[in-house]
């Protein structure tokens, strides 16, 4: 039976930052992955100014920033283009005032410098704490450490049955593609467009590419292509019909929002998609996790240099549940604007969003940069 100082369950984005950063510490770390194969990737996009500055110190932000566009701005909008409020991230008093826009698979990339290969095919089975260990069971086989970090996203939660998450699925369905560049779409600039119909909004990628993402209603899936739908979505809502015809391909998809009780039981952590999922809308799903993994590391390596820095423990899950709480209350915020209204309900909507984005602009901007995480 092996032995590792730290065994890492999930080689997704916080799995592999977590890695990396204890391996760069010196800490003896051993990371164990279900899929046989990388991911081709998932919804996550956008790189967030407190998980920018985090990373600097391995090289990571170098590495994402030089793959990615930079959204400096946002703007809200309705049917017609007129502008309802902006938000300056631009204007923020941080390192990276701006989100980086980048494919998942990049950004894995980035994260994994420095990390150990992930061992595939190795699907945990239980996680089993001793007196002075942790036993990690595969089938037919297992090993142990001094600590064990679950990264696994929802797979996980079944290893640490002690902090099972609160669980809420959203009604709320969704249709998305991307769309490779150039687009002829503004360079930069981020633009959520409030319909009647629902939200649309379109995000920039790499090489003048974009991201669309439309509100599909409550309830089951809708019957028929999600392909036409989104063009659908996209040209009625936006008005802009040739960036419609440029989508080649979509998916449909629906939101939760699970908050775990607990990030820590004892000698094993749980962080990432693993203890909160919150919804995409707003994209700090991601970037929570890699908050969680960057803010672990230190603390982790520090204890197992000195066990009696245990109480650092409990301040660092304290910081992260309130930061969770943080981000899932601005993630619902963000889903209830983009729901389907009533006509009158809307104008009162984008009344309110008119005064709002004028008066609090920079605090709307510090919210959807992740300005108000606990350890930003």
């Amino acid at each position: 039976m092996s032995h590792h100082e730290v065994i890492v369950v999930g080689a997704g984005p916080a799995g592999l930052l977590v890695s990396a950063e204890l391996a760069r510490r010196g800490v003896d770390v051993a990371l164990f992955e279900a899929r046989t194969t990388a991911g081709a990737g998932s919804r996550a996009i956008g790189v967030h100014p407190p998980v920018l500055a985090a990373l600097e110190a391995s090289g990571a932000t170098e590495r994402i920033l030089a793959a990615g566009a930079r959204i400096p701005r946002g703007e809200a909008r309705n049917r017609s283009g007129s502008v309802l409020g902006e938000v300056r991230f631009d204007r923020l008093s941080t390192r990276f005032p701006f989100v980086a826009a980048v494919p998942q698979a990049v950004t894995e990339a980035a994260l994994a410098h420095g990390a150990p290969l992930p061992v595939r095919g190795r699907r945990v089975d239980a996680v089993s704490e001793r007196i002075d260990r942790v036993e990690v069971r595969f089938a037919g086989d297992a090993a142990t450490a001094s600590a064990v970090v679950v990264a696994a996203g929802v797979a996980g939660r079944r290893l640490v049955p002690a902090a099972l998450p609160r669980a809420r699925s959203y009604r709320d369905r969704y249709v998305m593609a991307d769309l490779s560049g150039p687009t002829g779409e503004p360079d930069g600039l981020a633009v959520v467009t409030l319909d009647p119909a629902g939200v649309v909004e379109s995000f920039p990628l790499p090489g003048g590419g974009r991201r669309l993402v439309a509100w599909n209603g409550q309830g089951p899936a809708e019957d028929g292509p999600a392909l036409d739908t989104l063009r659908t979505a996209v040209a009625a809502r936006t008005g802009d019909v040739p960036l419609a015809d440029l989508i080649q391909d979509a998916t449909a998809f629906g939101i939760r929002r699970v908050l775990a009780r607990r990030m820590r039981c004892g000698r094993v952590f749980v962080i990432g998609d693993a203890a909160h999922e919150i919804s995409p809308i707003g994209g700090q799903g991601m970037n929570l996790g890699l908050l969680d993994a960057a803010t672990l590391a230190p603390v982790l390596a520090q204890w197992l240099a000195d066990p009696g820095s245990e109480g650092a423990f409990d301040r660092w899950e304290r910081s992260r549940l309130q930061s969770a709480r943080t981000a899932a209350r601005i993630s619902g915020l963000n889903t209830a604007l983009g729901r389907g209204r009533g006509a009158g309900s809307h104008r009162l909507l984008a009344g309110a969003v008119r005064g709002l984005a004028g008066r609090f602009s920079p605090v709307l901007a510090r919210a959807y940069a992740m300005g108000f995480d606990a350890d930003a």
